[in-house]
């Protein structure tokens, strides 16, 4: 009796060749996991080789930069306003979960007149991640955002000028030392600023298409309008820019041919383009009062906050060449000598470029010789005006300033895209006139933006107490501008008062506990010191003084100097021992 046939497609011929006796034949030893690994990878080389390599170079620096984040969060200290700017945040996440009643964020101190948003986001993390210490949770959303803060800005510089111009900005941002330095701690200055551009990002995409903007592009510029809005009242600032958007793209005034009044035309574009981004106004809106709920009370709380912003006044003192000033008296000049100062010279040279570029006679039309980049001279014009308009206030109106930079620093990305633009273009002019003046032009730019990206390797993790070399650097502006007011010595100072009583304490460990003294505030230190170290207010009876050099705050105690903080030549910090001295004061009394 014969056997049925099998199906041709159920046989198995035990003498074909196997995929595993295949491999073996070929003497190839490889299991077939490393063959899936190898195509894999054969596919990511593929995938590189098909794209431009300054992205590929810009998503290098970004991989590099959140690896930067993770490992070396630790090394930042707590801000003097953190403590203060994350009660807010606990307060505001009181108010919703108490149904609206418990309402004491509207009196603690003036925090109502700026937004919570990141201080929620860090405080609702916190209460997610609960085996995360609140600061680090805090340090680590700051960096990340400031990092988005640096994708922004080259995806900016890359779409009015391509992914070179766009490459340079993202690395000049991110050898700017007050940006690197802020990315940590700054939790109200670097969420805004990164906010802002990529707001102004999603604006420039959304202006190329009105009257009729893409709606993913409305949705992104009111999201992150909202979250400008939601941490600090100066994001209305994006609903000026969107106007002056909307009008350099509307149609001429006049008929080229006739010279007839064309405006019926304009205002009907200005119209229908109004109606198209008012989502965005209105999504902006939404978020900004959940995460600012002081602005939901009234209509017009924004703008009484804005006024209240510009008009507020107390009593914090600033360094101006040589010179101390109160909040309310600076001179005029303020703003734009820390931006002068305290930006690396590839931006301030890049930026003048793009400036010479534009004012240049015979450019008034660049965009009809470019036509891979029509909107080039238009949007590069709106970012000059996004970047000059608030300073130019700020000098006008003689608003508070202090603390250096830090309140401008939402103009620094804008700064160096087109910081970004103005050496694209140098590159381009220059192999006009031969290959060899590009790429030595090239070189130059590189070593320039290496060169300072070893000052803040150096200045590690002082990174925002960079100065330019048209002050000397930090060492020349020691004693003259701003330095160290966040205090940020606090962890290295304790480390080395740490050392110094294990000394002291070797081999006869007295369990006494010392008291010291901060000129600074008392979180920041306790958080990173041991039981042995007790922090106290009476700063007559501390045995040992902790204090930053800036505004001469280590010369309010005496004491023997037993450790200092230097960087680049310059002591930004120091660490007394006033024992004897306080040993002294006690045996002469009676």
């Amino acid at each position: 009796m014969t056997q049925p046939p099998v199906a041709e497609h159920v046989q198995h011929d035990r003498t074909a060749p196997t995929r595993q006796n295949r491999i073996k034949s070929r003497g190839d030893t490889k299991l077939p996991g490393t063959h899936r690994l190898s195509r894999l990878t054969a596919r990511a080389w593929r995938y590189c080789a098909a794209r431009d390599r300054t992205d590929l170079a810009t998503l290098a620096l970004l991989v590099t930069l959140a690896v930067l984040a993770v490992t070396t969060c630790h090394s930042y200290a707590i801000s003097n306003d953190e403590p203060v700017q994350q009660h807010y945040g606990e307060l505001i996440v009181a108010y919703y979960a108490s149904g609206f009643a418990n309402q004491a964020l509207f009196h603690y101190v003036n925090l109502y007149l700026y937004g919570g948003l990141f201080d929620i986001v860090a405080v609702l993390t916190e209460r997610a991640l609960p085996m995360i210490e609140p600061y680090t949770i805090r340090h680590l959303l700051c960096a990340f955002i400031g990092i988005g803060g640096i994708a922004a800005t080259f995806a900016t510089a890359r779409l009015v000028a391509g992914s070179r111009a766009g490459c340079i900005a993202a690395v000049t941002l991110t050898i700017s030392g007050p940006w690197y330095g802020g990315m940590f701690n700054h939790t109200k200055d670097i969420p805004f600023a990164a906010a802002m551009m990529t707001a102004v990002y999603f604006l420039l995409r959304a202006s190329r298409d009105l009257p009729k903007p893409r709606w993913r592009d409305v949705m992104g510029f009111g999201l992150l309008l909202g979250a400008a809005l939601g941490i600090r009242v100066l994001g209305l600032l994006l609903i000026g820019y969107a106007g002056l958007a909307i009008a350099i793209h509307m149609p001429h005034w006049r008929k080229p041919a006739s010279g007839e009044p064309h405006a019926v035309k304009a205002l009907h574009f200005f119209a229908q383009s109004v109606i198209a981004l008012s989502p965005a106004f209105l999504i902006g809106y939404l978020v900004m009062i959940a995460a600012w709920p002081w602005s939901a009370l009234s209509l017009l709380n924004p703008v009484r906050g804005l006024i209240d912003f510009g008009e507020f006044h107390y009593q914090i003192h600033t360094l101006l060449a040589g010179r101390i000033y109160e909040m309310a008296e600076v001179p005029r000049w303020y703003v734009p000598t820390y931006l002068l100062l305290k930006l690396p010279l590839a931006i301030l040279v890049g930026a003048a470029l793009t400036l010479l570029a534009v004012a240049r006679p015979g450019t008034a039309r660049p965009d009809a010789a470019q036509p891979a980049m029509p909107y080039r001279r238009t949007e590069t014009l709106l970012l000059i005006v996004i970047a000059a308009f608030p300073v130019i206030c700020e000098v006008i109106d003689r608003g508070p300033a202090f603390t250096g930079l830090r309140h401008f620093l939402f103009v620094v990305p804008v700064l160096a895209v087109l910081a970004g633009i103005g050496f694209d273009d140098l590159l381009k002019m220059l192999k006009t006139q031969g290959t060899w003046l590009a790429r030595g032009a090239a070189a130059a730019l590189a070593a320039t933006l290496i060169w300072n990206a070893s000052v803040l390797i150096r200045l590690h993790p002082y990174e925002y107490l960079f100065y330019n070399p048209l002050v000397g650097g930090l060492q020349g502006a020691t004693g003259r501008y701003v330095t160290d007011y966040w205090v940020n010595i606090m962890p290295e100072a304790v480390e080395d008062l740490e050392a110094y009583i294990d000394k002291l304490d070797a081999g006869h460990p007295s369990g006494h506990r010392y008291l010291v003294a901060v000129c600074g505030e008392r979180l920041p230190f306790e958080k990173v010191a041991n039981a042995r170290l007790q922090w106290t207010a009476d700063w007559n009876k501390a045995e040992f003084f902790i204090a930053p050099t800036h505004m001469h705050c280590d010369r309010v105690l005496a004491g023997k100097p037993i450790a200092t903080i230097d960087r680049l030549g310059a002591t930004i910090g120091v660490v007394k021992d006033r024992r004897a001295l306080v040993h002294q004061a006690a045996a002469s009394q009676p």
